[in-house]
């Protein structure tokens, strides 16, 4: 099996900071709206998870296998949910540290709360989508906010951004197109292009119109 630091160019001793920049260079180079393909870009993105999940490179064949398994659990993570829709209709705040305890007394439908796992090699949108969610999207490639969520627990790795300002990442906005998940749990609240301070970067949704059509 090939090893993830080929992958990605860079040297096993490599630190976070290296391995971080050579993931968003290679990922950009690989997506399929810059000349790349579907399978390189996962590739890409695979490698990265692996890394960060505690690859050992110095593992032999049988040592790799346990490595291999072990990092398919770890890489795994439980995301929690939520539709910034409801928030106005309960009289809630993005902010409001309890805000989760509150919608999982609530008795939402799973379309506004619930949970899924994001498997190794799935940005958070694709595993939404992998679970029969019609999140919204529109470039998916980190120029619009139409994929936005807030992070309340937890972290995404976002290797491309050229959207979302300082001041926005400093509140917890992210994209979920390419965020790759690098915590064990997350809980984001989706479908945050309703926020008026993302009103200016949106895009129009027309892919994810013509995505879900038929619905």
């Amino acid at each position: 099996m090939e090893s993830p630091f080929d992958v990605l160019h860079i040297e096993p001793s490599a630190d976070d900071e290296t391995i971080e920049q050579a993931y968003r260079r290679r990922v950009m180079d690989a997506h399929p709206d810059q000349g790349g393909s579907v399978s390189e870009f996962r590739r890409v993105r695979t490698a990265y998870e692996r890394i960060v999940a505690g690859y050992e490179p110095t593992a032999d064949a049988s040592e790799a296998s346990s490595v291999d398994e072990e990092t398919r659990t770890r890489a795994q993570t439980q995301v929690t949910y939520l539709n910034y829709d409801v928030l106005t209709d309960y009289g809630w705040s993005v902010e409001d540290d309890a805000l989760f305890e509150k919608a999982a007394t609530a008795g939402l439908p799973g379309t506004d709360y619930g949970e899924f796992v994001v498997k190794p090699g799935e940005s958070l949108l694709e595993a939404a989508e992998n679970r029969g969610f019609a999140w919204p999207f529109a470039c998916r490639g980190g120029a619009c906010v139409n994929c936005a969520i807030v992070l309340h627990a937890g972290e995404l790795s976002m290797p491309a951004n050229n959207v979302l300002p300082a001041e926005m990442m400093e509140r917890n906005i992210r994209l979920s197109c390419n965020g790759m998940p690098i915590t064990d749990e997350l809980q984001v609240v989706y479908n945050v292009k309703h926020m008026p301070e993302l009103e200016e970067l949106l895009l129009p949704p027309k892919p994810f119109e013509a995505t879900y059509a038929g619905d």
